[in-house]
């Protein structure tokens, strides 16, 4: 397919509500071209140079999201698909609530696409510096092999809860989160 129809990719999209997430890594469409889509650092998707207002369009797109083995992001249903460019990572983590104390808490992350999860084995989180600005960024694994970034706020406020850990001789400050310890760097 040459053009995006977005009434029918809607409908596609639509019709795996209630059920658990599509199956997009069965799916091999062919790619459509000429369309531009982006989520840009801010977590905002964009369409064609205009931000896509509606949330539960946002939303909806999100359920069919694909990071393939070329390193780029995709839309995927059973019969088109459209590359997406993404700035950072395709969710931006902006909430979280925690339950318990010390090593017995759990975290648990909300994007802003209304993706909920623990940070846990399944849900990693990991801090990477940035080739090109040098800033570091801190990822969590959403689901599948896809990565939300922490908003600054979130950041921050894990950063003012974390605790020091000694790990082989070296001091660490991070999270625990169902007994597990995440690293946020280096004490």
């Amino acid at each position: 397919m040459s053009d995006l129809n977005p009434s029918s990719l809607i409908q596609q999209i639509e019709s795996f509500k209630g059920k658990s997430l599509p199956p997009v890594h069965l799916w091999n469409p062919p790619l459509c071209k000429n369309i531009k889509m982006k989520i840009d650092r801010e977590g905002r998707w964009h369409f064609m140079d205009s931000i896509i207002g509606r949330k539960r369009m946002v939303n909806l797109f999100s359920k069919v999201l694909r990071l393939d083995d070329d390193g780029s992001y995709y839309l995927v249903t059973p019969v088109e698909k459209i590359k997406l460019e993404v700035e950072i990572r395709p969710f931006l983590i902006v909430d979280f609530s925690i339950a318990g104390r010390n090593k017995k808490q759990v975290i648990s992350f909300s994007t802003n696409t209304g993706d909920q999860f623990i940070l846990d084995n399944k849900h990693p989180l990991r801090v990477e510096q940035s080739d090109s600005t040098k800033e570091c960024l801190t990822y969590v694994l959403v689901r599948s092999n896809l990565e939300g970034f922490l908003s600054r706020n979130v950041y921050y406020n894990l950063v003012n809860i974390s605790k020091e850990q000694i790990i082989n001789d070296k001091s660490y400050i991070g999270l625990w989160s169902r007994g597990q310890f995440f690293k946020l760097g280096e004490a």
